[in-house]
């Protein structure tokens, strides 16, 4: 059980096949190989206690990312960890990005939702591998389902790889799972003051993309507020505006990907300069 948000991982599934138990196991990640013990978290012996186990929850999963993160530099992949609420467009806007970018690079992606493949689904039909992860109860993905991904996506040297997180605006904000850059996605159909009322998540990401940007016209949503929202409690944040539907700002999203794969400064300081005037 996971004290950030209560949610259980005894119910993971990778592609279908479960993933440990709820108690003890040991597995690999790559060449890597490590033990751990899952404790029991359903005590009540105080606030103090809880905090504790959050400390512990979350020591544990930076050591998993730390194994990942290394992977990465090792095979130079990008990996991008893409954080919404449910519906911000975030899987039409996967597909769009591997139509455009196919040909040039490997990609691969790992999908996260508490049930079904639907949208693993729509990613494959690309023709780019995705893995898929349903957590049953769990509310986010963590760094150990994700470096079990990782071995199943087989993506090659020089790639990008898109994990699509659980749609949840809180706890992925807290879980790292090995990722160069959280991208926040934000649908203009959502209201402009997401960035402050959940600010852990704007607060982590490197960049904010405003999705669905199409449907401006018919709505009420103020791009500028919500920018100015999000630059208040991230004051580095990059923001791109774009609608994968249409096509517009596309350009721009794409070209971050590009830079980044180069280096993670020039990708944040690329997209910062070209922004400059939204």
């Amino acid at each position: 059980m996971c004290s950030v948000c209560g949610c259980g991982s005894e119910e993971v599934r990778i592609d279908g096949k479960a993933v440990g138990d709820h108690h003890h196991h040991t597995h690999s990640h790559g060449d890597h190989f490590h033990k751990h013990d899952h404790p029991d978290h359903y005590n009540s012996t105080g606030e103090s206690n809880l905090v504790k186990i959050e400390e512990d929850i979350l020591s544990k999963n930076d050591g998993f990312a730390a194994i990942t993160r290394a992977r990465f530099a090792k095979d130079k992949i990008l990996a991008l960890n893409l954080v919404s609420s449910p519906g911000s467009g975030k899987t039409m806007l996967l597909t769009e990005t591997i139509k455009a970018l196919k040909g040039r690079f490997d990609m691969a992606v790992i999908e996260g939702d508490q049930e079904t493949e639907n949208d693993a689904a729509r990613i494959r039909e690309t023709g780019v591998r995705a893995i898929q992860i349903n957590t049953g109860r769990g509310c986010h993905l963590d760094a150990h389902m994700v470096g079990h991904a990782v071995d199943a996506c087989q993506l090659g040297q020089n790639g990008v790889l898109f994990i699509e997180n659980v749609g949840n605006l809180v706890c992925p904000a807290a879980f790292d799972l090995g990722e160069h850059h959280k991208v926040a996605i934000l649908s203009v159909t959502e209201g402009e003051d997401k960035p402050l009322k959940y600010p852990d998540m704007f607060a982590a990401s490197d960049l904010m993309v405003l999705t669905k940007s199409d449907l401006l016209p018919y709505l009420d949503f103020d791009v500028a507020r919500c920018i100015e929202y999000a630059r208040r409690v991230n004051p580095s944040i990059a923001v791109i505006e774009l609608s994968a539907r249409s096509g517009d700002g596309m350009a721009l999203w794409l070209d971050w990907i590009e830079a980044s794969r180069e280096t993670d400064r020039l990708g944040l300081g690329y997209a910062k300069t070209r922004l400059q005037a939204v």
